[in-house]
């Protein structure tokens, strides 16, 4: 997996420890885990979360990284359906323009 730097990039000056603890703990040692469980598998299981809890801007860039990790636009489509239910109408409403901002409107993506 890519080496994580968003932390630093985006708050390594005002929050150097947080921009640490994000790229060498979170992204470093518990996403490399994939023995565990796929790349693939924690970002479906980390857009869940954010979704149920309405986080849009973390959620947008874990859907970019869901795509990189072999998320398909239909896969993310069919799980934001079914946690509409569970989480919330509105907040399927709010997550299908942000599939459709990282993946565009080709239906093959």
């Amino acid at each position: 997996m890519k080496k994580q730097t968003a932390g630093r990039d985006n708050l390594g000056k005002l929050a150097p420890e947080f921009a640490r603890l994000n790229d060498d703990v979170l992204f470093g040692e518990v996403w490399s885990r994939e023995e565990q469980l796929s790349a693939r598998d924690r970002s479906l299981i980390t857009i869940s979360a954010l979704f149920s809890s309405g986080l849009y801007p973390q959620l947008k860039a874990h859907i970019a990284l869901g795509k990189a990790h072999g998320l398909t636009k239909e896969e993310l489509v069919e799980t934001v359906t079914q946690l509409a239910f569970y989480c919330g109408w509105p907040k399927a409403w709010s997550t299908f323009p942000l599939i459709e901002e990282v993946y565009g409107s080709d239906k093959n993506e």
